[in-house]
């Protein structure tokens, strides 16, 4: 196994290892066939996919199955047996090379030094999967009686047929036999069986002693076929119990991916999950799913009277943050009574199940082993399909509300536009008039007219949100200086800017840009006016642009008390403010609008703190290559 770990890493190539039960191998003792399951654990640990296969020949089934894998290369040991068993059967790698045609075999030596690998923490020492029960007495004493009535039924048949008629009822009993109980008893009947013929059938009777000499033929013949029956019977009796298990374990999966196909809520699948997996590995079962904190926290399930009652959750925990099974049968905290395995769907760990079955051994073995995988790897599928209905069916709701939410606002704002529109008009009226009143009556038609321009912007914002979310909007783009959009935004926002200090700090080769002129002019107002509002009075204020990395960032610079930690990103989104309190008028949309505006033109925004006190607002807007000048001829001069 290490070697072929070595050749897989160096080649950076898959590998597997295989382990073919043949029914040659059924009779291995407890502690070879410990040391198969623990070279099995170790090919799991080294990086391998592991298989055990049920096959009457090895060599056939081993290039079967590397070829059914797309398998390059093969690794086998170097067989020890002696040389008589050789030339009765030839050991596996001459065998590999003479069939694997064009399949490279390495053959691996081995010290007779070396010892079996150790048991893996956690397996048990017991019998690998398909290999035969151990056949007490009971079975070798049915042999002997099934002889015995073969025998009185012989002894009355043979009064009507012939002697050869008789060696058919005998071996009729050894079929039976070998079928009822396998191998071990087969053979004591078909030793009894010539033993028996002879005996009483054969002259003279009541003696082993043969007077003609061709019946030592018959007892050859006879005592060869009953062998040649009892193997091929015990062999058909092993295929027939590995085809019942595999035919079990199919039912086990496709009732399990039958029942979690129908499951629509979370609770579902843990009922489903744990009641499938304590039928099948006979084990307390726990579910343990994870809280909007990612800490795990047992799920309950509509039967729980099986149900592991206090799984470990700083096992499970573990589990969970490493994606790696612990517990029972493994390498991280094999003492612990029961096995954590991860619930790994293609996006992320679901959770944890945990199991604690009444014999180790039906999850230590590898065929096993893959089965609970495999269960682990339906219910986490499950539980990710339900976890994106439930984000698909939020996203919908949220997806209404959001088209509801725009056409409230595309409504308003359009219902409301006219009358504010006629009020900031009269409150212009009536400031102008009262040019000459007195401080009172001036001040107040000056909050007035403040006032009805506030709202004015307010449901302007509105509008041109519900315009931009909606799509109806298409940008008026053109070739123009950024400079003729700075001018306009400041002549905009004189009124709320008041004596502040704007520098700015546009450079003379700035180049061209492709931008609407109106609504980047309304990113511009609305930057400066966020800035006015939220920096303390007669504060100076900085515009800046630069050409950086195949754009042009445009930054407004304030001495405020900056954004709070977390907003840098969230105060672009709607109805989203950088204070909690309202002791600032405004709704939120502004900055969100602006977001809006710049992707619109395929640029970014961006809030960030400055170093020396107070936040900066950045937009980047692309560097486009503008259209050549066209030539014009040059004016002739007199002659």
């Amino acid at each position: 196994m290490r070697a072929a770990a070595r050749l897989a890493a160096s080649l950076k190539a898959d590998w597997l290892a295989v382990y073919v039960e043949t029914p040659a191998l059924q009779r291995l003792g407890a502690a070879r066939r410990d040391a198969v399951l623990a070279t099995l654990r170790l090919a799991q640990e080294l990086g391998a996919a592991t298989a055990t296969l049920a096959a009457d020949d090895l060599a056939s089934s081993v290039l079967s199955y590397a070829r059914s894998r797309n398998v390059s290369k093969l690794v086998v040991g170097r067989s020890r047996r002696r040389a008589v068993s050789r030339l009765l059967d030839p050991p596996l790698p001459d065998r590999l090379s003479e069939l694997a045609g064009d399949l490279d075999v390495y053959v691996v030596s081995r010290s007779l030094d070396d010892a079996p690998p150790k048991p893996s923490p956690g397996a048990p020492a017991g019998l690998l999967l398909g290999s035969q029960r151990e056949i007490g007495w009971p079975g070798y004493a049915w042999a002997a009686g099934v002889c015995a009535l073969v025998s009185l039924i012989a002894a009355a048949a043979h009064l009507v047929v012939d002697l050869a008629n008789v060696i058919m009822l005998y071996l009729l009993g050894v079929v039976w036999v070998t079928v009822r109980f396998g191998r071990g008893p087969g053979l004591l009947a078909s030793f009894l069986s010539v033993l028996v013929f002879d005996f009483f059938f054969v002259a003279p009777a009541l003696s082993f002693t043969v007077h003609d000499t061709q019946y030592a033929l018959t007892f050859a013949i006879m005592l060869t076929v009953a062998l040649i029956i009892s193997s091929l019977a015990a062999r058909l009796r092993y295929q027939a119990r590995i085809a019942t298990y595999r035919e079990r374990r199919t039912n086990a999966l496709f009732d399990l991916g039958k029942e979690l196909a129908g499951a629509l809520t979370t609770a579902q699948i843990v009922d489903i999950g744990c009641r499938h997996l304590r039928g099948e590995f006979r084990a307390q079962v726990a579910l343990l799913l994870p809280d909007a904190a990612d800490r795990l926290r047992p799920a309950r399930a509509g039967d729980s009277t099986d149900c592991l009652r206090s799984p470990d959750l700083g096992v499970a925990q573990w589990v969970y943050d490493h994606a790696e099974a612990a517990g029972l049968g493994t390498h991280t905290l094999p003492a612990n009574p029961a096995l954590y395995l991860p619930l790994r769907a293609p996006m992320r760990t679901r959770g944890v199940v945990a199991l604690a079955p009444e014999d180790p051994r039906l999850i230590a073995l590898p065929e096993q082993y893959r089965l609970l995988e495999t269960f682990a790897a339906q219910i986490a599928l499950a539980l990710e399909r339900v976890h994106y209905v439930e984000v698909a069916q939020d996203a919908l709701v949220s997806m209404e509300s959001e088209r509801l939410r725009n056409a409230l606002l595309s409504t308003l704002s359009h219902d409301l536009r006219t009358p504010l529109t006629t009020i900031v008009g009269l409150s212009s009226a009536v400031l102008h008039q009262l040019e000459q009143a007195p401080g009172a009556q001036r001040e107040l038609a000056h909050e007035l007219h403040e006032e009805a321009h506030r709202m004015s912007g307010m449901v302007s914002n509105l509008l041109d949100m519900a315009r931009l979310q909606s799509g109806n909007v298409q940008l008026n783009r053109e070739w123009q200086t950024l400079e003729e959009a700075v001018g306009a935004a400041l002549r905009a926002t004189s009124r709320v800017l008041g004596d502040r200090a704007v520098q700015i700090a546009l450079p003379a080769d700035l180049p061209l840009l492709q931008f609407d002129a109106v609504l980047l002019e309304r990113v511009l107002v609305n930057l400066l006016e966020n800035a006015a509002k939220y920096t303390p009075a007669g504060s100076p204020i900085v515009i800046g642009a630069a050409p950086q990395g195949g754009a042009v960032h445009v930054w407004i610079d304030d001495l405020g008390p900056g954004l709070p930690p977390g907003m840098e990103d969230r105060i672009f989104e709607r109805f989203s403010r950088g204070e909690r309190e309202a002791s600032r008028p405004g709704t939120g949309l502004g900055l969100a609008l602006c977001r809006a505006i710049i992707e619109a033109h395929g640029g970014r925004i961006w809030a960030e703190n400055r170093r020396d006190g107070g936040a900066r607002f950045a937009f980047a807007l692309p560097l486009l290559r503008p259209p050549a000048m066209p030539d014009f001829p040059e004016p002739e001069g007199p002659d």
